[in-house]
């Protein structure tokens, strides 16, 4: 039996086990952290076209079970003005609905049911090296362990070590060109309305806020400005974030002010970054998916939701090939268009420049980055359908 050894145990690594499980194959998950994945306190949507991938592993109704549905999205401008409602994703079923849900909640849902299906995780086993020959990829690890196996996968981030070993040359993380907000507050907008998401197109900031059906908002900002030294936001306190945030919003007629300002501790910021340019995504033994290739800044939403796509379609590219090399090619294949243009579109949102498509093969398409699930994606995802050549 062909062994997976997988690097990061966040969304996309007990995604990539799940599914590479189901495949048929060996799995075992190593996460740097001692007990789990370290939590940064941020939410996400996670759209259905990643509830969609979720499915075809078995695993949408525990993550549906966690946090709340979405199935609107209203949009604003600064004077308050109404400037379009339309349906969020596929929200005829319960699991192919959007959710709203801590980062951490995901994972925390993901990581079940990888233990559930006896699926091993290995916690405290950051990744040092990883060579590979013709006889497998052997990986070393900062607590001396050693693993061998046919395939090493690394879903280990946006500051992934997999990437740096696969390919030194790639461009590192870049600064999108926003600060990012996330908070929650016990205040709830009079002009809230049910499993809805109100994006705000503020005069100094966008803004977008969710209430949950226990009558707690989940908000962030996104501002444009330098970005914030590493210190400042190890040092900065709920309180300097509302000093910083408040003036920016209040002179616009919405309530993004006052939900700020009825927010408590739990408030952080950070930085948007992005990956502009990874040129190789794998070698014969060895493959980054998720953030680690792909990494986009927060604007649209995705990042979630490509990981989970990731998933699905390796575990059915190496199902389906007669070759590891085949394989990992048609992955690259038919995932590079359709993350390249997630990135670029979240690059145009943040104002960043859009990076220019790297690596082999295919760069462009025609179709925007998926918010739902449409013909193509179903046909792309679906477990029971062989992936086109």
């Amino acid at each position: 039996m062909t062994s997976v050894l997988i690097v990061g145990g966040g969304i996309g690594g007990p995604a990539a086990a799940l599914a590479l499980d189901k495949a048929g194959f060996e799995v075992t998950v190593y996460e740097a952290h001692p007990d789990a994945d370290a939590d940064i306190g941020a939410f996400l949507t996670l759209a259905s076209n990643g509830m969609l991938a979720l499915a075809q592993v078995d695993a949408a109704r525990p993550v549906a079970e966690t946090g709340f549905p979405l199935t609107t999205l209203r949009l604003v401008d600064a004077a308050g003005a109404e400037v379009a409602v339309r349906p969020m994703g596929d929200h005829g079923g319960p699991l192919t609905r959007y959710r709203c849900l801590l980062r951490e909640e995901l994972c925390a849902a993901l990581r079940s049911e990888v233990l559930r299906r006896g699926i091993p995780i290995r916690h405290g086993k950051r990744l040092i090296s990883a060579a590979e020959d013709e006889t497998g990829v052997a990986a070393r690890f900062g607590d001396g362990d050693t693993a061998h196996g046919d395939l090493l996968i690394g879903a280990d981030g946006l500051n992934s070590t997999v990437r740096k070993l696969i390919d030194p040359a790639a461009d590192p993380r870049r600064y999108a060109g926003q600060r990012v907000f996330y908070g929650y507050a016990a205040h709830t907008p009079r002009s809230a309305r049910p499993e809805t998401f109100e994006m705000v197109r503020g005069s100094a900031a966008a803004f977008g806020y969710g209430v949950s059906p226990a009558g707690e908002t989940y908000w962030f900002a996104r501002v444009t400005d330098e970005e914030l030294p590493a210190e400042a936001i190890e040092a900065g306190t709920a309180a300097r974030w509302r000093q910083e945030l408040v003036p920016l919003l209040r002179p616009d007629a919405t309530p993004a002010a006052d939900i700020v300002a009825a927010t408590g501790d739990r408030l952080m910021a950070t930085n948007a970054y992005d990956l502009p340019a990874v040129g190789r995504w794998h070698t014969r033994r060895r493959l980054i998916i998720g953030d680690a290739a792909h990494a986009a800044s927060p604007a649209t939403g995705q990042g979630a939701s490509m990981a989970l796509e990731d998933a699905v379609v390796l575990a059915k590219a190496l199902r389906d090939t007669d070759t590891m090399d085949a394989a990992l090619e048609t992955y690259e294949r038919l995932r590079r268009p359709r993350t390249d243009e997630n990135i670029a579109a979240s690059a145009r949102m943040t104002g960043a420049r859009p990076p220019q498509p790297a690596g082999d093969g295919p760069r462009q398409s025609s179709r925007p980055p998926a918010v739902r699930a449409d013909d193509d994606l179903t046909r792309l995802l679906d477990w029971n359908t062989s992936l086109p050549s």
